[in-house]
């Protein structure tokens, strides 16, 4: 059973940066996919950042270019750096995990995979 914590949220102004954590543990033999979520209140579920088996990255439209996905492997510890931050960022970010088949991932945009495993969250609040 892969079970995610997140941690690294907190209160920012405009323009700041936060880096969130995301500690993976129980893993299995196979190939997973990782991802950021969040969610504003009142808004639905929004993919931020993707790291498939294959390493490859994929961000969501409006965090492109001020986020960072990566993933300390030796540590099993996903990262969520990101920048420029405003307060439309403001949410509850989640980390998500799903297997895969292989290191060579399926074509769909991974941030439609359907997600199974999920952290409880950590809230972002960004001020202007």
């Amino acid at each position: 059973q892969v079970q995610l914590m997140e941690s690294g949220g907190g209160s920012v102004q405009a323009g700041g940066s936060l880096r969130l954590s995301c500690q993976v543990s129980g893993y299995t033999y196979g190939y997973y996919c990782m991802a950021w979520f969040r969610q504003a209140p009142g808004k639905e579920r929004e993919g931020v950042a993707a790291m498939n088996s294959d390493g490859s990255t994929t961000y969501g439209d409006s965090v492109k270019g001020r986020v960072v996905i990566s993933k300390d492997n030796a540590e099993n510890i996903l990262y969520l750096q990101m920048n420029s931050l405003k307060p439309d960022d403001t949410a509850v970010y989640y980390c998500a995990a799903v297997e895969v088949a292989g290191r060579r991932p399926p074509p769909q945009n991974p941030l439609t995979y359907h997600y199974n495993y999920w952290g409880q969250g950590t809230q972002v609040t960004v001020s202007s």
